[in-house]
């Protein structure tokens, strides 16, 4: 048991100490914190539009533009929420950006979050959905327009709601950036493969990065936790 243990620490020390390789994985996940980060903010933001896009069409009274676009919305978030985000990756990198000088940062960044897009669309609908139809009367009664009481009341309460589920997103977001590699971006799982190419052991890299991965992922999970102990106290208030 005591020269077993002796042996795997030797293997991770060479993985992770010797020669500095620590500085490998450290930059890669900080590459892949960005990628994540950014891809969230993006996905974001486009969500919010398809998702303000699906509650209109289904709330207000229906118009051809409306329906148009309500129509492309559905589609995108099928095919989107369809497909595997890593087909979409090489599709987006070899094929969209075949003939442009793009980065693969930036490949990687528009694909994960036009994927995260379509999944962040519907649980921003879900939240307006959960709001009390008698708030959006209520604005309305006060005189503000359709518009106004949907950014000034509905959206504040549904923002609220969702925003555990928007956390949740962001810890999904973190582990499937894993697929990067495929693009030749150096992130946190590449860095693993490129150690355990030079050592001709994988399993202690492989190991490190499951580990730092899980860290995070902990970290980011309890202040989520946190944050909704937090929010239903302000609630019972």
């Amino acid at each position: 048991m005591g020269n077993w243990l002796i042996s795997a620490w030797e293997r991770i020390e060479k993985a992770f100490l010797v020669n500095g390789r620590y500085a490998a994985y450290l930059n890669g996940f900080k590459t892949t914190l960005i990628i994540s980060l950014f891809a969230v903010l993006l996905g974001v933001a486009v969500g919010l539009i398809l998702a303000i896009i699906k509650y209109t069409a289904n709330h207000v009274e229906k118009n051809i533009i409306l329906t148009l676009l309500n129509w492309i919305a559905n589609i995108y978030i099928g095919i989107i929420r369809g497909t595997p985000v890593y087909v979409q990756l090489l599709i987006i990198y070899f094929i969209i950006f075949a003939k442009m000088d793009t980065s693969p940062i930036v490949a990687a960044v528009l694909c994960f979050g036009i994927n995260s897009s379509a999944y962040v669309a519907e649980i921003i609908r879900a939240g307006i959905e959960a709001v009390d139809v008698g708030q959006m009367e209520a604005g309305r009664s006060l005189g503000l327009g359709w518009g106004q009481t949907m950014i000034s009341i509905i959206m504040p309460q549904a923002i609220k709601n969702i925003l555990p589920a928007l956390g949740n997103e962001f810890i999904v977001l973190i582990k499937e950036t894993a697929i990067v590699g495929t693009i030749a971006v150096r992130d946190v799982t590449k860095a693993a493969q490129n150690v355990g190419a030079i050592t001709y052991d994988l399993l202690p890299p492989l190991l490190i990065t499951a580990a730092m991965y899980l860290v995070v992922v902990i970290i980011l999970t309890k202040l989520l936790s946190i944050f909704e102990r937090r929010l239903a106290q302000s609630d019972r208030r």
